[in-house]
Formats: C-alpha cells, sequence, structure tokens
C-alpha cells in the first residue's frame, strides 16, 4: 500500500535576482511569508507532512522566522539540507567559478530523499504562491500512486501570461501536452521576458522568439512516485561529467529537464492537472507589492485566517 503523500519544499535559494531570502520574506497580513500560506493550503488538502529544504547558510534566518511559527502547524515538519558538496561522486571539488550558486532543483530533491521516506511527493517551490485547488489537485493524483509499465508521474502547469513578472526575466519549463492530456515535452527557457507587445524568450541575448500567453508552463509543482528519486540519483554524477563542464559557473540539474529526458526515453508519463487558481511569486523585489495585494484580499474574503498559526 502506498504511502500518505508528502509535500517537498524547496527553500534552498539565495534570491540572487530578488536582493534577499524571498522565501522568508513577509507578504501576509500577520508577518506569513508564501511558505506559510502553501502549507495551510497543503494541510487543507490532505497533506500531513512536509519536508523543507533549506541550507546551512540561512538555516538561522528561515528557524528564526518560518521555522518558529512552523511550531504551532498542525503538519508533521522535516527539513533537508542542499549544500554543494553533498551527493558529489568522491574525488570532485565545486569548480571555483561556481561561487556559492545550487546545482539546482533536481540536486535539491535528491537532498531530502531520506526525508521523503519511500511516499509519493508533491513538489513546490517556497517562494511560489499555487493557490489551493492545485494542492487538493495533486494530493487527490498522489493517493495510491504507483508506477506501472512506466513511471507515472504529475504535473500542475499554468498559463504563461500568468506566471511571468513585469520587473525582469523568468525561466519556465514550456510543455506540450497530448490530446490525452499527458506531457509530451518540457523545454526550459531560462529567459523570457515580458515585453510591450508580447512575451519572448532568447538562447543568446541577442535573438528573440515570441510565445503565446496560453503556453502551459510549469511552475515546480510536479507529483511523483519513490522511482523519480533513483532516476536523480542515476542522472546527476552524469550530468556532473558531462553537462557542467559546458558552463560551470551557471548549468544546472534542473526538474524540468531531467522530467523532459524521462519523456525522451519513454520510461515515463506525465498527467497534466490543470488549476483555476492564478500563480503569484516573487522573482523580483519589485513582484512583492502585488503578492501582498492578492494575499490581502484572500484574508479578506476570508480564504485565509487573518494570522495563520494561532
Amino acid at each position: 500500500m502506498s504511502k500518505n503523500p508528502v509535500l517537498v519544499v524547496m527553500a534552498a535559494g539565495m534570491g540572487s535576482r530578488y536582493g534577499g531570502l524571498k522565501q522568508i520574506d513577509p507578504v501576509g497580513c500577520q508577518g506569513e511569508a508564501i511558505l506559510d500560506f502553501s502549507l495551510f493550503d497543503a494541510y487543507e488538502a490532505g497533506f500531513r507532512t512536509a519536508v523543507i529544504i533549506i541550507k546551512e547558510a540561512i538555516r538561522k534566518d528561515f528557524m528564526d522566522t518560518v521555522g518558529a511559527r512552523l511550531k504551532n502547524c498542525p503538519m508533521e515538519i522535516r527539513y533537508a539540507c542542499q549544500e554543494q558538496d553533498k551527493l558529489l561522486p568522491e574525488g570532485m571539488t565545486v569548480p571555483q567559478e561556481r561561487g556559492a550558486k545550487p546545482w539546482g532543483t533536481g540536486h535539491a530533491v535528491l537532498c531530502a530523499r531520506e526525508a521523503i521516506d519511500g511516499a509519493p511527493f508533491a513538489v513546490i517551490n517556497a517562494d511560489d504562491y499555487y493557490g489551493k485547488s492545485a494542492y487538493r489537485t495533486i494530493y487527490n493524483a498522489l493517493l495510491g500512486a504507483e508506477d506501472t509499465d512506466k513511471a507515472n508521474y504529475c504535473m500542475v502547469g499554468y498559463y504563461l501570461r500568468n506566471t511571468v513578472s513585469d520587473h525582469g526575466s523568468v525561466a519556465r519549463g514550456v510543455c506540450e501536452v497530448s490530446g490525452e492530456g499527458y506531457l509530451t515535452a518540457i523545454v526550459e527557457r531560462l529567459k523570457i521576458e515580458k515585453q510591450p507587445d508580447a512575451i519572448r524568450f532568447t538562447e543568446d541575448g541577442e535573438n528573440w522568439t515570441e510565445l503565446h500567453p496560453d503556453t502551459l508552463v510549469s511552475m515546480n509543482m510536479f507529483g511523483f512516485t519513490p522511482s523519480l528519486l533513483d532516476a536523480l540519483a542515476e542522472r546527476f554524477p552524469v550530468f556532473l561529467k558531462e553537462e557542467l563542464p559546458q558552463n560551470p559557473a551557471k548549468k544546472e540539474f534542473l526538474l524540468p529537464m531531467i522530467v523532459g529526458d524521462l519523456l525522451k526515453e519513454d520510461v515515463a508519463r506525465v498527467k497534466v492537472l490543470s488549476s483555476a487558481d492564478k500563480w503569484y511569486g516573487v522573482t523580483y523585489a519589485a513582484d512583492k507589492p502585488l503578492v501582498v495585494a492578492a494575499l490581502k484580499a484572500f484574508t479578506e474574503q476570508g480564504l485565509y485566517p487573518n494570522g495563520l498559526w494561532k
């Protein structure tokens, strides 16, 4: 029998574009972070365990803010650490030019393997607001989730127009979906910008390609069976050996890219789930007022109590 689904929260980022630790930045009426709202929604949806991935460099700041509030959260909270030297092959060191940049979302989830403890799990970003229906949808999809002839995964997709920032470029996994509702391809576009007349992406900083506003994109809200962790463990050393040398300073081991590779190899299927809720995020500091206003409105509408963990 499958274990109850676990929520995995990626909160180890350093917020270089934002200018601070956006995963702990207050946005709620009582100083809550987006993560507080995510856990509140997840608990309402049925999740009872959350694994929060942090790094030692932010542990004190995190535990003094979000961590202190979560002592009153009814969920079981587990922590995992993502560090640059964790899970590196024997004899390998971090390239000097990389600085403190993490290896990416795939490595983050792999660092949480022990805390996930063999359960099906959903993955989210700590600094993204996904909406209540997304958690109910993905929780229900993960109940009893098992692999068959292929690994059976799922994701919640969002329209590109609802996920771009007015204040700079964003990275998004652009999705292609079959008529049966399964993901057929996912391509990571690392620089997408909302321009005056269209939304466009560039690979080289000079040539731009337009994307339709209703293009479906991944916001790193995936649902996985434990087999994904085996795939990550197999592929991370290959990434370090074959892909990292292409750009040691910036190359990342990203979940959307890994999922895309599994689809190409025909060893996994990914059911695309839909959410009626609007996504909100804080890629840049200038995005924050919009998030604050939205959460204030949701609180006034009664979707949240004024003080989540009282």
